[in-house]
């Protein structure tokens, strides 16, 4: 059973780790999916991968802190599908220090990315969420079933020692999901997110392994290092971290429509913590 059948779904940071697989996920459920990534051939590869076994989908590469990137995402979108049903923020990434030492441009980086771009995104596809459900309603009495998922992170639950600008971020993307379900909740559209342990991905690679991001013209080094990597797993009752594909599971579950009753909820995925 297809959970997703004709469904358009916008997944930011799609090009690698927990979008890649939620992007691969949703096009084997039947969603046409609408992959963007800050970096061109990473979504482009996603694309092809979900091209390659039969799926739909089209890359719009974005930096979703600009609104010029925001206003080409849904705009492509829009004009290739005809509009927007479920809207997953995953972009993102780490820049840690701690707080006594953190300047203001490495504290309002995390705010851009993970509190102020999923808010902007969301204002700009109004027109294609609320409005289009509210004509619906105004049509024929209901609306059809909408979704958007917010990905924050433990961190945000539960803060972590040299994330205060992360945890900023996610915890604030909390508050966003949980009042917005109340405000859109009258027109059909769940709002809910997930909020992930330690997955496996470039931002938690053992840092002499870990990849670069170049943001505001600086250069920032991802990864953790390899004693906090091990000392995560021994925490984690399932004693190992989750994988890309296990993270993207919530996600689909969240983007269907089992979850039509279910609205301003966050998910942890932690192997049991």
């Amino acid at each position: 059973m297809k959970l997703l059948e004709n469904k358009v779904a916008i997944i930011t940071g799609s090009g690698r780790g927990i979008g890649a697989a939620a992007a691969k996920l949703y096009a084997a459920h039947g969603a046409k999916v609408v992959v963007t990534d800050i970096d061109p051939q990473p979504a482009e590869e996603t694309v092809a991968a979900i091209k390659a076994l039969g799926g739909t989908a089209l890359a719009v590469p974005a930096d979703v802190t600009d609104a010029g990137g925001i206003e080409e995402l849904i705009g492509q979108t829009v004009s290739t599908y005809g509009g927007i049903d479920i809207l997953v923020n995953n972009a993102g990434y780490t820049w840690d220090g701690m707080l006594h030492k953190m300047g203001d441009d490495q504290w309002e980086a995390m705010l851009a990315i993970h509190l102020t771009a999923p808010f902007r995104i969301i204002r700009a596809a109004v027109p294609y969420m609320r409005e289009a459900a509210k004509k619906e309603k105004a049509e024929t009495g209901t609306a059809k079933a909408r979704k958007i998922i917010n990905v924050s992170s433990t961190t945000g639950t539960r803060g972590n020692v040299g994330q205060v600008n992360y945890a900023a971020g996610k915890a604030g993307i909390i508050g966003v999901t949980k009042t917005l379900a109340k405000e859109w909740g009258a027109f059909n559209i769940q709002v809910n997110a997930v909020a992930f342990g330690f997955i496996e991905t470039r931002l938690t690679q053992a840092d002499e392994k870990g990849d670069f991001t170049e943001r505001e013209g600086q250069r920032i080094k991802l990864g953790i290092p390899d004693q906090m990597r091990q000392m995560a797993f021994m925490m984690i009752p399932a004693g190992r971290a989750g994988t890309p594909d296990e993270a993207a599971g919530p996600l689909l579950f969240f983007a269907s429509e089992l979850a039509n009753y279910v609205s301003g909820q966050v998910l942890e995925v932690t192997g049991g913590m």
